[in-house]
């Protein structure tokens, strides 16, 4: 019988930063209530969506090189901690920070499987 289990936690990683970056997306929409005109509307959709942009940046890279996911998601939930530290609840470090160091060690988990296999 054939071990999938390196097939599921490649593309468990990719889908959990697929739907991370929809997660985060979300936040983006609070833009609509502020009334502004088209323009500042757009810079500020824009604004609100650099976070995904990124998320989506790592998420390209990281699709072949799998270590690269693995070391700059983990340093991104590691950035957001530090950078929010204080602010909010701490839920809302799991909310945020808690995905991304699962996305990374999926990824870190991923290459070294690949590695192991010889198709890195």
């Amino acid at each position: 019988m054939k071990n999938n289990n390196p097939v599921i936690i490649r593309w468990t990683a990719r889908i959990m930063s697929i739907a991370f970056a929809a997660f985060l997306s979300l936040f983006a929409l609070d833009i609509f209530n502020e009334g502004n005109n088209f323009w500042n509307t757009a810079i500020g959709l824009f604004m609100h969506l650099i976070p995904t942009f990124l998320i989506l940046l790592v998420l390209i890279i990281s699709w072949r090189k799998e270590w690269i996911g693995g070391i700059v998601y983990s340093l991104l939930g590691l950035a957001y901690i530090i950078f929010a530290w204080g602010k909010f609840h701490w839920s809302a470090y799991a909310l945020i920070a808690g995905p991304l160091f699962i996305i990374g060690v999926l990824f870190f988990i991923s290459w070294v499987q690949r590695k192991n296999q010889g198709t890195v």
